[in-house]
């Protein structure tokens, strides 16, 4: 198996707002925010619901490498409910190996709002359900044994059992790639992602305000310094400015595609990961892997979701 991913499996509930609705839920544009389950229900219960999609952000970059003709496969946790099996089927359909066996659970299957304004932006708010309760015991060493490489999403790093499960992952893989996935997210586990990235990852993947806010950069100048310094490959995303790849002293960059129809820019990142790691696990060259990854996110978010047909 060429990649495993391992991350929260959620099935998106995508809905077109207008601002006004973000400014009434006090929600911040194109963030994450984590919510229990009566707020998510309150809030679904406002929204006309556009298209149910089975998603999470690796879970995404794992479909994408596949529809690109890579054997991969995906770690998340579901519980046997109606969600749970449609998350399951729609994997499957993908032709990803799904590698975990589910059960009735008290705690239901995590679900993601994403609203997207009429500026295409996308803003999520998040019910991990049993998304979140991925433990070391969900991880089965073999199956990351018999992988190339893994793929991680910082969404899914919390205290407790996720991390305890990214933790085994990483112990046992020898080639682990990275999400940063969201500025609220490196806000929260700066320390522990600055480890990660420092001294435990080989491939990291970042937007420019991730990657700024986990070194408290105060320019774009800085983060290619600390590019060069940290002897990992790390990849950047810069909207209109395009993408970055920074290696020890090499540094690489790839135009943006211009003249889109951007409708929703959901899948962006997961679907650029994709691209690029589909070009870094067949031994590519590092700038035709970011104009790959260009290639695909170009496609994403001329359409609504995180997944191309």
């Amino acid at each position: 198996m060429k990649i495993l991913g391992i991350g929260n499996a959620i099935v998106d509930v995508i809905c077109k707002v207008e601002d006004q609705y973000l400014i009434d839920n006090q929600l911040t544009k194109s963030t994450m925010k984590l919510v229990d389950e009566l707020e998510f229900k309150k809030l679904l219960s406002t929204l006309k619901i556009e298209q149910t999609i089975s998603g999470g952000s690796v879970a995404n970059s794992i479909v994408g490498l596949s529809q690109l003709g890579n054997n991969v496969g995906f770690i998340g946790k579901v519980n046997d409910d109606a969600l749970g099996k449609k998350y399951e089927e729609g994997l499957i359909s993908e032709n990803v190996k799904y590698f975990y066996n589910k059960e009735k659970e008290i705690i239901p299957t995590g679900t993601c709002l994403i609203l997207i304004t009429p500026d295409s932006e996308r803003t999520m708010i998040t019910f991990l359900g049993i998304a979140g309760k991925i433990s070391e015991k969900d991880i089965d060493e073999n199956t990351i044994k018999q992988s190339e490489m893994i793929f991680l999403e910082g969404y899914l790093w919390d205290e407790g059992e996720p991390k305890s499960a990214f933790n085994k992952a990483m112990l046992v893989s020898n080639n682990k790639a990275m999400s940063l996935s969201d500025q609220f997210c490196v806000e929260r586990h700066k320390e522990d992602f600055l480890d990660l990235v420092k001294n435990k990852l080989d491939v990291i993947f970042a937007n420019e305000q991730e990657i700024m806010s986990l070194i408290d950069a105060k320019n774009f100048k800085d983060v290619m310094e600390f590019g060069k310094q940290l002897g990992k490959l790390l990849v950047i995303t810069r909207g209109e400015r395009g993408s970055i790849a920074i290696k020890n002293q090499e540094i690489i960059e790839c135009k943006s595609n211009p003249n889109l129809k951007i409708v929703d820019l959901t899948g962006a990142g997961d679907l650029f990961a994709a691209g690029f790691l589909h070009g870094f696990v067949n031994n590519a060259k590092t700038k035709e892997c970011l104009e790959k990854g260009t290639e695909m996110s170009s496609k994403i978010i001329q359409k609504i979701g995180a997944r191309l047909d």
